[in-house]
C-alpha cells in the first residue's frame, strides 16, 4: 500500500494543477513548485528574462528553461523548451536577442536566441564546457569560465589530456602536495582550474584573462558571475580569485584582479593589502569607481562584509556606511552612480536597501520576505522574493521604494492548492540576557484548542539563519502539513543580527547556542498553547546536526526523538577529514594540534555515555565538508548503546540532498520517524 501511494503521488505531481479543496502541504507540493532564478532585465528595462527550473521526476533531476515577462507583468512567454538544460540568460545590448548557456549540442555552450522569434544559434564550439556567462556593456565580447589545466597553452591541450586520462586502465590518482584542495565539497580534483575567458563576438579565439593564476575564478564550489564585472567601456574586466597556492584550504583571501580583455597584460591584484575576502566587484556607470564587498579578518568566512569604494584614478579607498552593522549582497549602482542597491539579512528578513554613495545613508526599500538578485530595469528594480508561505516570484519596485508590484505568478495555483501553516516571528531573552529571535509555524489546518506535536528545527552554518524564506531542503511547511507545529530559533552565531551576535559562537559551540535553544523552546511552549511540549523532536543538519549530537549528551531528557543530518560526531576527526580547514581553525582557535582543548570542550563524542534518545541518522557519501564517517560513527554508537536508531545513507548525495527521488525518500523517512515517536500509530500508515 505504501508503494502504491508513492506511485500515485508521483503521478499526481506530474499532472496539471486543478482547483480543488486545499490539501495539507507535502514534499510533493514542494517538488512541484517551479523555481525562478537569475532574473535579467533587458537593456531597455521593459522585459525580464529568467531561468525556470521544473522537477523532472522521470529523469530524477531538475529541468531548466528560459522565460521572459514584461516588467509590468504582462506577456509571460516561454522562450525555450529543449530537453537540454537552458540557463544563464544575458541580453545583447539591442534587447532583441539573448545569449544563454545550453547543453543541447551535447556539452554546455553559448547560444543566441532572437527574442522576437527564430531558432537559437550556437555561438561557441569549445572542446570544454562553458559556464558563468556574461556580456560586455557594448556587446562586443562575452566572458565565461572554462575548467583548464593551467599549464596547457590551448583548450585543445586540456581536452587531449582529459581524453588521455579517460583511457587509462588504472584508477589510481596521485595528488601532489602544495597545490591546494585535492577534494572540495563533493568533487575530487583532476588538476584543472576554472579560468575566466573573454571571447570577441566578431570572431577569434577566447582569451584567458586569468592566465598565470593557479586559482579558480569564479571561486568554487558556489561562485558565479557575481564575482566578475566588465568595465563600462568594455576594455577591462575585474574578477575575484583566491591565488594563495598551498594555503588554499585554510585561506579565505579572495582578491580582486584587473585585466585587459585582450590579455595583453597579466592580471593586476587590486586588493593585495587585504588578506581577507574581497569579492563581488561592480563598476559605477561612469567607470571611475569600483565598488565591492570586503571582509577584514583573514580565515573567517562569516566576517562582516563591508562595501568598499575605490577611486580608480587616484587609488583612494573608503568604506561606505561603516556604522551599518549588516553584511550586504548583490550590489547594483543606480544609473547616475549616486546610489547603491543591495540586500542584507536583517532580523529574520532579507530586505532590499538603498545606500547613498556620498553619505552612506541606508534606506530600506522592501522590508518583508527574502529579496534575491536585485537588478535595474529602467526606472524600477526587479528582484525575486519568497517567504515562509511561498516560493520565489518576480517583483518590481520604484527606486525610491514605492510601487511594489508582483509581476509573475507561476506558482499561484500550486500555492493555493496546498494548505500551509501560518508563521509568526517571536523573540525572547536568550543567553547572556540578549534578545534572540525565532519563528513558530502553526500546523496546516490548525484548530484552536487543539495541541500539536512539535518539530524543533536547528539551522546549520552555524553562521546562518532561519530567514523568512521558502527553503527546498528544510522547509517548515513540510512539517506543518504533516500535522506538526514548527519552531525555528536563530541562536547566537546566527546572521542578520549584527556581527557581534554572529561572532558570539566562536569557541562556544555548545554553550550559548544550546542555552538559546533551551530558552527558545521554553518561550515558544509558553507563548503558543497549541504546542504540546511533551511531544517534541529536534532535527538539524550540518552544524544543526552537530547540535543534535550535542543535545543527545547534554540535554538528553528533553526530546522523544532526534534527527541528525550530516552532523559532526567527533571534532578531532572532523578537523582532519574536512576540506575547508579555515572553518574549524577559526571556530576553535587554530589547528587541532595547537588548540585541542578548544575542540574537545564541545566534542559530542565525549558525552556518548549519556545518549539515550531514539535517533535517525542521515548522511551523504559525497559529503566532503562533513565526511560520512561522522554519520557512520554516530549510528555505530547508537547501535552499540542499544538506542533505537536508523541510518539513511545516500551514496550519491553531498552535504545536501538534491535529487528529487532522494528528497522524497528523505522526507518520507524523517516524517515516519517523527510519527513513530510523536504520533504512535501514524507511522504505519505513512
Amino acid at each position: 500500500m505504501r508503494r502504491l501511494l508513492l506511485v500515485l503521488a508521483l503521478l499526481a505531481l506530474a499532472a496539471p494543477v486543478i482547483a480543488a479543496e486545499p490539501h495539507p502541504f507535502t514534499v510533493h507540493d514542494l517538488l512541484a513548485m517551479e523555481r525562478i532564478s537569475d532574473p535579467e532585465p533587458s537593456p531597455q528595462g521593459d522585459k525580464v528574462a529568467f531561468e525556470l527550473r521544473t522537477t523532472d521526476l522521470e529523469a530524477n533531476k531538475g529541468r531548466f528553461d528560459l522565460w521572459v515577462v514584461n516588467t509590468d507583468g504582462s506577456g509571460l512567454t516561454r522562450l525555450t523548451s529543449d530537453p537540454a538544460a537552458d540557463n544563464n540568460p544575458r541580453w545583447a545590448p539591442d534587447g532583441k536577442s539573448l545569449y544563454f548557456l545550453s547543453t543541447r549540442s551535447g556539452s554546455s555552450q553559448v547560444w543566441r536566441l532572437p527574442v522576437g522569434g527564430g531558432d537559437p544559434i550556437q555561438i561557441t564550439k569549445s572542446p570544454l564546457d562553458v559556464s558563468n556567462l556574461t556580456v560586455s556593456p557594448d556587446g562586443s565580447r562575452l566572458a565565461f569560465s572554462l575548467d583548464v589545466f593551467v599549464d596547457c597553452p590551448t583548450l585543445a591541450c586540456t581536452r587531449e589530456r582529459l581524453d588521455a586520462q579517460a583511457k587509462k586502465k588504472s584508477s589510481g590518482q596521485i595528488y601532489q602536495g602544495g597545490v591546494g584542495f585535492f577534494r572540495h565539497w563533493d568533487t575530487w580534483s583532476d588538476g584543472r582550474r576554472s579560468h575566466l575567458f573573454v571571447l570577441p563576438v566578431a570572431g577569434g579565439d577566447p582569451v584567458d584573462v586569468s592566465h598565470g593564476l593557479n586559482a579558480d575564478t569564479p571561486s568554487k564550489p558556489f561562485g558565479g558571475t557575481e564575482e566578475y564585472a566588465f568595465s563600462p567601456d568594455g576594455r577591462s574586466i575585474v574578477f575575484a580569485a583566491r591565488n594563495v597556492g598551498a594555503e588554499e584550504p585554510w585561506s579565505t583571501n579572495l582578491d580582486l584582479f584587473l585585466a585587459p580583455v585582450d590579455g595583453s597584460q597579466p592580471p593586476r591584484n587590486l586588493t593585495a593589502a587585504n588578506l581577507a575576502t574581497d569579492t563581488q566587484p561592480v563598476f559605477s556607470p561612469d567607470g571611475k569607481t569600483l565598488a565591492w564587498l570586503a571582509m577584514t579578518r583573514p580565515g573567517f568566512e562569516a566576517d562582516r562584509l563591508r562595501i568598499k569604494l575605490l577611486d580608480l584614478a587616484s587609488g583612494r579607498e573608503r568604506v561606505l556606511a561603516e556604522a551599518w552593522d549588516r553584511s550586504p549582497d548583490g550590489l547594483q549602482f543606480s544609473p547616475d552612480g549616486r546610489t547603491l542597491y543591495a540586500t542584507a539579512e536583517d532580523v529574520g528578513q532579507v530586505p532590499l536597501f538603498a545606500l547613498d554613495v556620498a553619505t552612506g545613508k541606508v534606506t530600506k526599500l522592501v522590508a518583508q520576505g527574502h529579496v534575491r538578485t536585485p537588478k535595474l530595469a529602467g526606472d524600477r528594480i526587479v528582484f525575486g522574493r519568497d517567504d515562509l508561505r511561498g516560493p520565489v516570484e518576480l517583483y518590481t519596485v520604484h527606486r525610491d521604494g514605492t510601487g511594489l508590484s508582483q509581476i509573475t505568478h507561476v506558482n499561484a495555483g500550486r500555492v493555493a492548492a496546498a494548505r500551509m501553516g501560518e508563521p509568526e516571528q517571536f523573540s525572547f531573552q536568550g543567553a547572556g540576557g540578549d534578545t534572540v529571535y525565532g519563528w513558530a509555524v502553526k500546523p496546516a489546518g490548525f484548530e484552536p484548542g487543539k495541541k500539536y506535536p512539535l518539530a524543533f528545527l536547528i539551522h546549520g552554518g552555524p553562521q546562518g539563519s532561519f530567514n523568512n524564506e521558502f527553503h527546498y531542503r528544510w522547509n517548515a511547511q513540510a512539517y506543518a502539513g504533516a500535522g506538526y507545529g514548527v519552531v525555528l530559533i536563530d541562536f547566537h552565531g546566527s546572521t542578520g543580527y549584527g556581527q557581534a551576535f554572529t561572532d558570539a559562537i566562536r569557541m562556544d559551540w555548545g554553550d550559548k547556542p544550546l542555552i538559546d535553544l533551551q530558552k527558545g523552546l521554553e518561550a515558544a511552549v509558553a507563548r503558543y498553547p497549541w504546542i504540546d511540549g511533551d511531544r517534541a523532536c529536534a532535527l538539524g543538519a550540518s552544524y544543526g546536526g552537530y547540535m543534535i549530537n550535542w543535545i543527545a549528551g547534554n540535554w538528553p531528557d528533553r526530546f522523544r526523538c532526534l534527527v541528525v543530518h550530516d552532523g559532526i560526531f567527533d571534532q578531532r576527526m572532523m578537523y582532519y577529514g574536512t576540506e575547508e580547514l579555515w572553518f574549524p581553525e577559526w571556530e576553535n582557535g587554530g589547528p587541532y594540534w595547537q588548540s585541542a582543548a578548544n575542540y574537545e570542550k564541545y566534542n559530542p563524542a565525549s558525552f556518548v555515555e549519556r545518549w539515550k534518545t531514539p535517533t535517525l541518522v542521515v548522511h551523504g557519501g559525497l559529503d566532503y565538508r562533513v565526511p560520512d564517517n561522522q554519520g557512520i560513527a554516530t549510528f555505530t554508537t547508537l547501535q552499540r548503546r542499544g538506542i533505537p536508531s536508523q541510518f539513511l545513507y545516500f551514496p550519491d548525495e553531498n552535504h545536501w540532498v538534491l535529487k528529487p527521488a532522494n528528497s522524497l525518500l528523505w522526507h518520507d523517512t524523517v516524517l515516519s520517524w517523527l510519527d513513530r515517536w510523536l504520533k504512535p500509530g501514524a507511522a504505519a500508515s505513512r
